[in-house]
């Protein structure tokens, strides 16, 4: 069991009290970490906007590669680190850690990148001999809150864009997947990152996280969660930037000209990797009724290889959701829809905090599986009668974060990248492609329509100066 100090600008901090952290697969203890009060949190706040002599940013790109390289040499045991606390399956914790690597390796790129921008005011015939230039400034300070379903990847994308634009950070990880975090700090801290830039704090909503989103020393509070926690941090905040990439209720709209296989493909690994745990994981299979027979037949017989259990078994393919009462929560899910006239076709049995892979037919579209986003490995399949039916039903959810379609057809693609009312539309792929470094965020509850990803993510946390110049 690991015994983790918090990271208090740099230096640890004692406390006498712990967060302790267990394994959902199998109950057990992994490691705690210390909590913070509100007079460390002012500390650290303090610490952090002292003034100092700023990292340039050839120190800051190789203080990133750097980082990148100690995550690759220790793959497996940050792998097993994020299977430990969250229960999820090596195969998913093994590429998380490369997904991260990623992460830092473009913002290590876009560090050494200068966008500055420059005007010749003799276009105009009102103005001067002179020339107008731009130039990008970090913020003071950001505070960064993340969840528990990528508790690496997650936190990189926090950490890297900061450390690339020069801001230094408060870290408030979840308290159900602290370890990963702190593990992370270190790392950055092994790679030359000085402590002046980082802290990752953990502690109480009243004594910590609400008087830090509420501090108006901080420029900027960057959140992924829920919809309902980013909408309160929303009216805390106050006068300052918000990032808030919140939940998801992703289709996976398939039409009667689509390759099925491929269809059953992305709707496996859209609705099961991560155990279902990501705000872009598919929530809601949209068949044209023609193929609706044949993709699920196709879809039930593929799932049935997505072995379930031991998430520290090589042959797991989905592991355990963060928690029996996220388990519990989702069994009710399933339930609802059965009760409403849903049909179990495979799945469904609980055991502790794994659920099963679950596919259901036949789901009501008020069931609370066709309105709510439900964080675990369920699919449920809605009979849609054409494309229009599915875009309409797409868009019918307080919720625009991502969506697929399946389909041969260029017009129908395109008919749905322009009717969905959504962040991202994939073609042929799942919701949530992407890569670290492009543009991703969506609208209504899922967002403001701030975008994340390395290079918007670098933007949103420096400012743009404007000077001039005789010229």
């Amino acid at each position: 069991m690991l015994s983790l100090p918090s990271y208090l600008a740099g230096n640890a901090v004692t406390s006498d009290q712990w967060i302790e952290v267990t394994n959902p697969w199998n109950n057990e203890k992994v490691g705690r970490v210390a909590c913070i009060n509100r007079k460390q949190l002012d500390e650290a706040i303090q610490a952090h906007l002292a003034p100092t002599t700023p990292l340039t940013r050839y120190e800051r790109s190789q203080i990133l590669d750097k980082t990148r390289d100690l995550l690759d040499e220790r793959r497996e045991e940050l792998a097993r680190l994020i299977t430990s606390e969250a229960g999820l399956c090596l195969r998913e914790t093994r590429y998380e850690v490369g997904r991260a690597c990623d992460v830092f390796a473009f913002a290590a790129m876009e560090a050494l990148r200068d966008d500055g921008q420059t005007f010749s005011c003799d276009i105009s015939p009102t103005s001067k001999a002179r020339k107008i230039f731009t130039l990008r400034e970090p913020l003071s300070l950001i505070a960064a809150i993340t969840p528990f379903n990528h508790p690496l990847n997650q936190v990189a994308h926090k950490l890297a864009p900061a450390i690339a634009a020069g801001a230094p950070v408060i870290l408030k990880p979840s308290e159900k997947t602290p370890l990963t975090a702190v593990r992370l700090t270190e790392l950055l801290y092994e790679a030359g990152l000085p402590g002046r830039m980082l802290s990752c704090i953990h502690g109480s909503l009243d004594e910590v996280t609400r008087p830090m989103i509420r501090d108006e020393r901080i420029d900027l509070v960057t959140f992924t969660g829920s919809a309902k926690v980013g909408k309160e941090i929303a009216a805390t905040a106050g006068y300052k930037k918000t990032c808030l990439e919140l939940g998801g209720h992703s289709p996976l709209i398939v039409l009667d000209d689509a390759d099925l296989d491929l269809a059953a493909k992305l709707a496996c690994e859209g609705c099961f990797r991560n155990s279902g745990q990501r705000c872009t994981a598919v929530r809601r299979i949209l068949v044209q009724e023609s193929v609706l027979e044949e993709f699920t037949k196709r879809f039930v017989a593929l799932a049935k290889s997505s072995v379930c259990g031991d998430p520290s078994d090589e042959a797991t393919f989905v592991g355990t959701v963060i928690d029996e009462a996220s388990a519990l929560s989702l069994e009710t899910a399933v339930q609802d829809a059965q009760t409403r006239g849903a049909k179990l076709l495979h799945g469904g049995n609980r055991h502790g905090a794994l659920l099963e892979p679950t596919i259901l037919a036949d789901v009501p579209r008020d069931s609370t599986l066709g309105t709510c986003e439900c964080f675990g490995p369920i699919a449920p399949i809605f009979p849609v009668r054409d494309l229009d039916d599915a875009i309409a039903y797409t868009n019918a959810t307080p919720y625009g974060l991502s969506s697929g379609i399946v389909t041969r057809s260029l017009e129908s693609a395109i008919k749905a990248v322009k009717g969905i009312k959504a962040g991202t539309i994939n073609v042929n792929e799942i919701p949530g492609y992407r890569l670290e470094l492009s543009p991703f965020g969506g609208i209504k509850d899922s967002g403001l329509g701030i975008k994340e990803g390395v290079i918007e993510a670098i933007k949103f946390m420096t400012t743009v100066k404007t000077f001039s110049l005789p010229w």
